[in-house]
């Protein structure tokens, strides 16, 4: 998807650099025209950002991005690695814990079927723990926030296995040495 044969995949990149232009400009409540103008380009070209056939210098992006009422972000990049927990299920561990928007991160999710209002501590502490046990990347990330999880860590019940792959992410965070 990112790349093909080692190099990066320009068309991916090109495409979801149009993606988000136009999440900016429809979050700003903007037309391409109005857009276009307020960032210096013409609407032609913005549509063709948008549509993933050209793409724009980061100065460009930046300046679009910017009239959007947006900044452009350096975000670090969350990688998975998967265990196996001691009765034989997957479970899967970031490279390093995510924060997510505070509406996310309180928000009421669905997790295996089961409704749990993340504002809830103790509702937070049992989805989290499911998540921890058996959630896939895609839900760890829309739904566990590393500082919440770390203020909760101690009270999460957790299987052996589960407890020490994370361990180190929570220690990590709370700034603690290394064994």
């Amino acid at each position: 998807m990112y790349e093909r044969g080692g190099v990066p995949d320009v068309t991916f990149w090109a495409q979801r650099g149009g993606w988000l232009f136009k999440q900016a400009r429809h979050a700003a409540s903007m037309k391409q025209a109005a857009l276009a103008s307020a960032s210096g380009t013409s609407r032609t070209t913005l549509s063709a950002y948008e549509h993933g056939r050209k793409s724009p210098t980061l100065e460009t992006a930046g300046r679009i991005l910017d009239a959007a009422g947006f900044r452009l972000a350096l975000e670090p990049k969350v990688e998975f690695t998967r265990g196996v927990a001691d009765d034989g299920r997957p479970f899967h561990v970031p490279s390093r814990l995510p924060r997510l928007p505070p509406a996310r991160a309180l928000a009421t999710v669905n997790v295996r079927g089961r409704t749990y209002e993340l504002a809830d501590r103790a509702q937070r502490r049992e989805a989290y723990a499911a998540l921890l046990r058996a959630g896939g990347p895609d839900d760890l990330l829309a739904h566990v926030d590393g500082v919440l999880l770390v203020e909760l860590w101690d009270e999460l019940p957790l299987p052996a296995a589960v407890r020490s792959a994370w361990l180190p992410l929570v220690r990590h965070a709370r700034g603690e040495p290394e064994p």
